[in-house]
């Protein structure tokens, strides 16, 4: 439950968010925050944080305490850092309901105790890293696939593993494979021009694929039911469903339009 509020967070990062004026009860958290930034109390803050700690992919989360103080100046860079210590409680920091409280348009997310769940901020150090590890990755695919901008999503159901591509100019393309495939075996299934969709404005989207008269739908839900899937795969055939799958988020790369 912790990892898909985080990724609600992440996700929301793609819609358009409205928050509220920050009530002056939480003025002091948020102070208390922006101090252990600004006078270096990692191991505080590294007490305040929700883990795992969501990076963007392919960079790996943030698991523990650990790993927090190791990796805190990829994250937490000089512009960062500048950021959150100049901000100030009742302008730059909102109240987005049940979510939490974010700073700027989303940059990063506390939630009403002040603990840390979310950093969308994306550092020149982690950017460099993640592209290494983009690279690394396009080696490891099979050749038909190896050509994209960046990855976005890897799913998977009962029966397939799906990969979803951003191709650029807002394309976007489907791979599939039996389960029990690798990603450098021939996939089973190539779809190009997709699209994405938001829902709403709680953040869930959905990528949309035509391939002939069927359609490939991968919803991505940042509040399912409870004891739902955060993913779901419908295949219809013209206005027919022939296919209805639920599926987990193996890899989430933070999504922006």
């Amino acid at each position: 439950m912790k990892r898909l509020a985080t990724t609600l967070l992440l996700l929301l990062s793609f819609s358009v968010v409205f928050g509220q004026s920050l009530e002056v009860k939480y003025h002091q958290l948020v102070l208390d925050f922006i101090d252990c930034i600004k006078s270096k109390k990692k191991e505080k803050l590294a007490d305040k944080v929700q883990f795992p700690l969501m990076r963007k992919y392919p960079l790996p989360e943030i698991k523990n305490k650990q790993e927090f103080l190791k990796r805190y100046n990829e994250v937490f860079d000089e512009h960062l850092v500048k950021l959150i210590v100049n901000s100030k409680p009742n302008i730059d920091w909102s109240a987005v309901g049940w979510r939490g409280i974010m700073l700027g348009s989303g940059d990063l997310w506390l939630n009403y105790d002040g603990r840390l769940l979310a950093v969308n901020y994306e550092s020149k150090a982690e950017k460099k890293q993640r592209l290494q590890l983009i690279k690394m990755e396009k080696n490891s695919l099979h050749p038909s696939i190896k050509t994209f901008k960046e990855p976005i999503q890897i799913l998977e159901t009962p029966q397939y593993r799906i990969r979803i591509d951003d191709m650029g100019a807002y394309n976007y393309r489907y791979t599939s494979w039996p389960l029990k495939s690798k990603m450098s075996d021939k996939p089973s299934l190539i779809i190009e021009k997709g699209i994405i969709i938001p829902e709403g404005s709680g953040g869930s989207v959905r990528f949309e694929f035509k391939n002939g008269e069927f359609t490939y739908d991968c919803a991505i839900l940042v509040d399912p039911e409870p004891g739902g899937a955060p993913a779901l795969l419908t295949i219809s055939k013209g206005d027919k469903k022939i296919l209805f799958q639920k599926a987990k988020i193996t890899r989430l790369r933070l999504l922006k339009l």
